[in-house]
Formats: structure tokens, sequence, C-alpha cells
């Protein structure tokens, strides 16, 4: 039977993108020693007894003395690690991240896991989460969960944090970096059990979900007890459309724009210029910039777009971009365990009827969804004061609302 946990830190808005927000919880300070892992002073190799090989063995792993003081302060075992995710038909991918246990002796069957899947926080190397001292702001998540008895993995996703390209909004790619993640964490802190959920929003909503469908093939050894989705990018194939006839949000053309650079960088052949014209093609690098220092450079770039300054220049290039767009798209296959997805009907980064659509294909799978569409609300501000009683009675064993039926 599984040991029954209860989330009773309250709830809070973690911004993770401008006009993007995932709901956390904020556990309470407890008092004590700082573990080791997290002293000060400049980071330190960890040595890993048994480091494995294939998926989730550990390439590097380091403490994290940098780590916000809350969380050291609150008990924590802690490691920035890289980690091998091989993804089947792309190869062995080196991914960065980090992981966390709380401090003490674990429960019978060891710590159950929470992975965390961020929403965007850019495409760059330098905006990962694990180069932050905040996290960039998931350090609150961590602190909750773990003061909730859980351990927790966030992948930084590949090529933010550690060398390669990142397959932005790719959920299949971030689906395997998610998995691996809590393959990387059961190797670094072997008191870690079997059990986990999968919890992100926006572009880590669409991962979490890709996570669900992957888990029960890639990953059988691991128990996922459900998995949380909220404001997901699902299917983001409804850009090409918008892009041709101009009627992309403010929001989402800079959305595309992070889009076809990242497939450029992984794609040699995709040509840029069959896809920017205008403002969009003069101040490219400005928009694909997302660190603090740039962040003046692309307000004031995305400012200037176009109306069609992303519509493709001929058929065959919004074709290409559609069949990349789907290769990305969730769903692809039956999901693993329930998933609760929460959106809203006022997103201006993800049309709500994608998310309606993306639902519908899910439920003619046979998935299990608590489904949540909230009137009124946008991509940053959906209530998810639903998130954590319904994780809590994934791990107790509780049967998940079913709105697919």
């Amino acid at each position: 039977m599984r040991n029954v946990r209860r989330l009773i830190a309250p709830l809070v808005l973690l911004p993770l993108l401008a006009g993007c927000a995932v709901v956390v919880p904020i556990g309470a300070q407890v008092q004590g020693a700082v573990a080791s892992v997290v002293r000060g002073g400049d980071p330190e190799p960890l040595v890993v007894a048994d480091p494995g090989t294939g998926s989730g063995s550990i390439v590097s792993a380091e403490t994290m003395p940098n780590l916000s003081l809350s969380v050291r302060m609150s008990g924590v075992d802690a490691a920035k690690v890289v980690y091998r995710s091989v993804q089947p038909g792309v190869g062995e991918r080196e991914v960065s991240g980090t992981v966390f246990t709380p401090s003490g002796d674990a429960p019978d069957g060891g710590w159950p896991v929470i992975a965390f899947a961020h929403g965007t926080t850019g495409i760059e190397q330098a905006c990962a989460p694990s180069r932050s001292a905040s996290l960039l702001g998931a350090s609150a998540l961590v602190q909750g969960f773990t003061t909730a008895g859980f351990a927790v993995a966030i992948t930084d996703y590949e090529g933010l944090g550690h060398e390669g390209n990142h397959a932005y909004l790719d959920n299949i790619t971030a689906g395997y970096d998610v998995i691996d993640a809590v393959r990387a964490l059961r190797t670094v802190f072997p008191d870690v059990g079997t059990e986990w959920a999968a919890f992100g929003g926006s572009q880590g909503g669409g991962a979490a979900w890709a996570a669900n469908e992957l888990a029960a093939s890639y990953a059988p050894e691991l128990d996922l007890v459900g998995a949380v989705a909220l404001a997901p990018a699902a299917n983001m194939v409804g850009l090409v459309d918008k892009a041709i006839v101009g009627t992309l949000t403010v929001d989402q053309g800079p959305l595309l724009q992070w889009v076809l650079e990242s497939l450029a960088r992984r794609d040699p052949a995709l040509n840029l210029d069959d896809y920017r014209s205008g403002n969009a093609a003069q101040d490219w690098d400005d928009l694909t910039g997302c660190t603090p220092d740039k962040a003046g450079a692309r307000d004031d770039a995305v400012k200037r777009l176009g109306e069609r300054d992303f519509a493709p220049k001929s058929d065959a290039a919004a074709e290409a971009l559609r069949e990349a767009l789907t290769a990305m798209a969730v769903p692809k296959g039956p999901a693993s365990a329930p998933m609760l997805v929460a959106y809203g009907d006022a997103d201006t980064f993800i049309d709500a009827s994608w998310t309606d659509a993306a639902l519908e294909q899910a439920c003619a799978l046979g998935d299990v969804i608590t489904i949540d569409r909230q009137a009124g609300r946008g991509h940053g501000d959906v209530n998810g004061d639903a998130v954590n009683q319904w994780i809590g009675d994934r791990f107790a064993g509780a049967p998940a609302q079913n709105d697919c039926n």
C-alpha cells in the first residue's frame, strides 16, 4: 500500500515567463543544520557511488553552495547534475538539471518524487534554472515539496545549462528529459523510491504530458502515479496558419521566433529566411536573447514586429513547419497514468481551441483526464488550487476524476 502523503504547503504563483506562471507549494521553514551538499563556498564535485550507464546515468555531479538560503536552511540534500538521456531515433544526449531530497532518513520504499518541468525560460544555455541561485524561481517549489516529504528532479532540458541545442516546445524530447531526470535523481541519491509524479506548466505542461505518455514503455522500473499539465503547449501547429494570415497574438510572435531559431540550430537545412520578414528579420538576434542583459533589446524588438513578419514565404515552407510542429506535439499515444489539465480560455500564448483538440484526441485514446477549462483565465493566471490535492490523491492511490467520460 502506498504511503499517504498530503501536500500541506500553501500555494503561490511562480512566474517562469513573462505572462506565464505555474502553481507551486511553499513549505514552512524547517530549522536545523544545512546539509553538507549545499554548504557555502565554491561548487565541489560529488562522488556518485555508481554513476551507471545509459539513460539517467551521471556524467557529473556537484554541490550547490549558491542555492538560495531559504532552501538551504529548510533541510535538503541537493546536487547539480549532468545526466544522459537516450532518446530512441536520436541517440544518447547529455542534459543538465538539479536534484533534491529532504535531509534525514527516507521512509520505507524511499522518497516519492516530483519531477518538475519548467516553463519557457529561453533557448540559450545561459537560460537554465540550474544556473540561477533561485532556480529561476523554482527554489520555492523545491522548498515546498521537500518540506512535504518529496524528492524533486528538475531538468533544464537539453541545450539549456549544458552544451547542445535546445529543442524548444518539442514535447517528446522534453518528456525524455523529464523521465531521465528522475533516473538521475535516483542515481545520485539511492534512498529515492520508484513512485513519481510529473508536474509542469506552459512548455513544461507539454513536457509533463509527453512524459506521461512515454513512462510505461520507456521507464517501466518507475511507477508514475499521475501528471499535471497547466496551460500546456500540447500542440502548436496552429501557429502556422495564424502566421500566414497575420493573426498571431503579441505573445505568439516572439514564441514562434524561438521555435524557428531552435529548429534551425538543430536542422541546418532549415532556411530561416523562408519564415522571417520585415522587423523580425532585422531584429532576429535581439529577439533570440533570453538573459536579463538582453531583455530590454528583446522587448523593444517585440514591439516592432509586424503582423506577417513570420509568415512562411511558400506553401512548401508552411508545410515543413507544420510537419515539424506536429512531430513535437502530444498526444502521440495513450497515457501511462491519470492526468490533470488546467488551462484558460483567454490564453494569448496557446489558443484554448488547440488544447481542446489535444484533449479530445487524448480522451479518444482512453486516457483518464481531469479537465479544468477556466473561463476568463489567461496563460499566467490559471487557478491551480486543485493541484496539491490532486497530486496527493494520486500518491495515496485514490482514483482520479475522469472528465473524458
